[in-house]
């Protein structure tokens, strides 16, 4: 786990899990507990807290932005530069970027990919009219959210145009094959270094590759620089030629020869919306200079040259012969020879050609190619026919499939190297969506694929439409499709459901989560964890994590500890009283219970001390009694394997037990002969009692 997770910044913004590092900072999600909202929260790296530079950057990231206010433009709710810890609060984002979603489809279709530009470009408008210059556009910093809605985010690198207004070539800014030519080699950048940006985009999002790619990024800036991509047609066939004229003309190396203005480019995308088939006449490299051819003519008064030098495509007067003049009769009759002879040869050239094909076609039957696929018909082609080739789409026919042909099969003589109209079976045939709004999920199906197109449906919450109904398609009705192409059916499915917020059931006993899951109106599923630490019963872990906002009655699944990975073994040593020298009963209990292994008599006097061990998990107390007094308690943490200890005092009593009758004894045979009082004399006791 991270430094930041699990903590509360300026005891507002709850950290709940990582959600992603950049190159300058981390970025979490988060809990704003005033607003009671999700939120995403970018923190700065403690390395760089004492970098000038990227201090600069994330403060113009959070400057750039509070700027801003578009729907397509991720919004800043706050911001702090402290000594210590800078971050910035924004809109939590749930998706995936750009750059993802094209490395999942591949190659995006042609209108998807004109949808999610057109929305990125309305971003970027919007920001530069507020005088933002991104600097950084790639799918990277795109996000796109589950029903379509796309959010440009950092502007780390972003610049005021009223600011700074070349990059540093020295650093690595913006990702190096989505840089414009003029920010690769560190020259001014201003909002048509964005739209290139957008040109490279689009192009991968068309064809699934980049323009330049190579292996090292000093190798990508050269190519921008210098090279000349791939049309985008020459890899994918099925983009329209209008869609390629637009990103062509969005990377053109020279600013200039770009579009001025994302509403420019917005514009074309509007005109090629409205008609997939326009065609836009782009005129590059114009020579505003082009070398001009002089004639001087010899004049009575010729002019000194300025320089020394003469022009290479001048000519002086004096290499010009004179020209011979003629009369207008001389000319009349030249250019009457010239238009007969002319006339002669067009009319022997018709003959001769009439001649050569008459001589050279036959009368034939037109054969039938209804069945065969193209290939074959041109295989079969022994007549030289020319094939006039016309689409159409039929969902029971192979694709390729010959299904009509003009002349029919059979229905008269023609002559060979005639041109024969095949309609061919193939998707490029286009149809228009129909409108389907407000009728049943079933008949918009029908209705769908009678044009001959594949459906999806998505159910979303709409309170306007009755549920079960459409609410929409896209693309929209009326918009032409090719046949075989997908069209979403958005079908409504009532109103959006009562959100709760998950309670934090972690660190409490299963009971106590079920309890309280169930008083949020939700429902408890339980695993337990056998490798966990914590003592058996207590709750680990839960998902969906605390603070989310679910459906009513959504499962929460609960990570229970067994207890089995928390037990440990516990040596404890008892110290015995000190001057008994008889034995005591002892008697040990584990959290009340007798334990019958150590419950025994003891001799203090032959044992210090007595050790003991317990395995267990949690904590247990641990009772030594001696002679039913308590000696000693010992509070045992199986986690930690330490305990304390509580000492008491033991009094003896030492146990007094009378005979029933006195053993009898028997006197030695050699015992000594008893003693009898000692006999004084009175100087003995005078000397022992001097005062008597």
């Amino acid at each position: 786990m991270d430094k930041y997770s699990g903590k509360k910044l300026d005891g507002r913004y709850e950290i709940h899990e990582l959600i992603g590092v950049g190159g300058m900072a981390y970025v979490y999600r988060c809990t704003d507990t005033i607003d009671d909202r999700e939120v995403a929260v970018k923190i700065l790296k403690d390395e760089f807290l004492n970098n000038e530079e990227f201090i600069r950057r994330f403060k113009n990231e959070s400057k750039a932005i509070a700027m801003l206010s578009h729907p397509n433009i991720v919004k800043v709710y706050d911001v702090s530069f402290g000594d210590r810890i800078q971050y910035i609060v924004m809109e939590y984002i749930d998706g995936i970027t750009l750059k993802e979603y094209i490395g999942q489809q591949g190659v995006l279709d042609w209108r998807e990919a004109l949808h999610l530009t057109t929305q990125i470009l309305k971003a970027l408008q919007h920001a530069h009219t507020k005088g933002v210059v991104h600097r950084d556009i790639k799918p990277h910093n795109i996000m796109l959210l589950q029903d379509g809605t796309i959010k440009v985010t950092d502007f780390g690198i972003a610049r005021l145009t009223d600011t700074q207004t070349k990059t540093m070539t020295e650093q690595a800014i913006g990702s190096v094959h989505y840089i414009a030519p003029e920010q690769a080699r560190g020259s001014k950048t201003d909002g048509k270094s964005d739209i290139y940006s957008v040109g490279v985009m689009l192009y991968e999002m068309l064809t699934g590759k980049l323009p330049f790619d190579a292996d090292s990024a000093v190798s990508v800036a050269l190519m921008q620089l210098q090279s000349t991509p791939v049309m985008p047609r020459e890899i994918n066939p099925g983009i329209p030629l209008g869609l390629e004229q637009i990103t062509m003309h969005a990377m053109q190396k020279n600013p200039s020869e770009r579009y001025q203005e994302a509403l420019d480019m917005l514009g074309d995308l509007e005109r090629f919306r409205l008609n997939p088939d326009v065609r836009f006449d782009y005129k590059y490299f114009v020579d505003s200079d082009p070398t001009k051819y002089v004639s001087k003519l010899k004049d009575s008064k010729k002019p000194e040259p300025v320089d020394d030098e003469i022009e290479d495509d001048e000519i002086e007067a004096e290499d010009i012969e004179p020209k011979k003049e003629h009369s207008n009769s001389y000319y009349a009759i030249k250019s009457a020879i010239i238009a007969a002879i002319i006339v002669i040869i067009v009319v022997f050239g018709i003959m001769l050609f009439r001649g050569c094909t008459s001589s050279q076609a036959t009368d034939v039957e037109v054969p039938k190619f209804v069945g065969m696929n193209i290939v074959e018909a041109n295989a079969e082609n022994t007549n030289n026919f020319e094939f006039d080739i016309k689409s159409k789409y039929d969902k029971k026919k192979e694709i390729g499939e010959i299904l009509a042909q003009d002349p029919e099969p059979g229905s008269k003589l023609v002559k060979s190297g005639s041109t024969i109209e095949l309609t061919v079976n193939g998707t490029d045939t286009e149809s228009s969506i129909p409108y389907c709004k407000n009728t049943t999920k079933k008949d918009a199906v029908n209705a769908i694929k009678d044009k001959n197109l594949n459906v999806q449906i998505v159910e979303v919450y709409n309170s306007l439409t009755p549920t079960g109904y459409v609410c929409d398609t896209f693309p929209p009705a009326g918009v032409k499709a090719t046949v075989g192409s997908t069209v979403y059916v958005i079908i409504a499915k009532g109103d959006m459901p009562e959100k709760v917020s998950v309670p934090k059931v972690t660190d409490m006993s299963l009971s106590e989560a079920q309890a309280e899951l169930i008083n949020k109106s939700l429902q408890c599923k339980y695993i337990y964890d056998d490798e966990s630490l914590a003592p058996e019963g207590s709750v680990i872990g839960q998902s969906p994590l605390q603070y989310s906002k679910v459906d009513k009655d959504t499962v929460i699944n609960v990570i229970v500890s067994s207890g089995k990975g928390s037990q440990s073994t516990v040596n404890v040593t008892v110290d015995m009283p000190k001057n008994v020298e008889y034995d005591v009963q002892m008697t040990v209990t584990v959290d009340g219970v007798t334990d019958s292994s150590y419950t025994r008599s003891i001799n203090p006097a032959f044992n210090t001390t007595y050790a003991m061990s317990f395995t267990g998990s949690g904590k247990s107390d641990v009772v030594v009694m001696l002679n039913g007094q308590t000696y000693r308690t010992f509070h045992i943490d199986f986690t930690t394997k330490e305990y304390t200890t509580e000492s008491g005092e033991f009094i003896p009593t030492e146990p007094t037990t009378i005979p029933e009758t006195e053993p009898e004894t028997e006197e030695p045979t050699n015992a000594p002969e008893p003693e009898t009082d000692p006999v004084y004399d009175d100087e003995t006791i005078a000397e022992d009692y001097p005062d008597e």
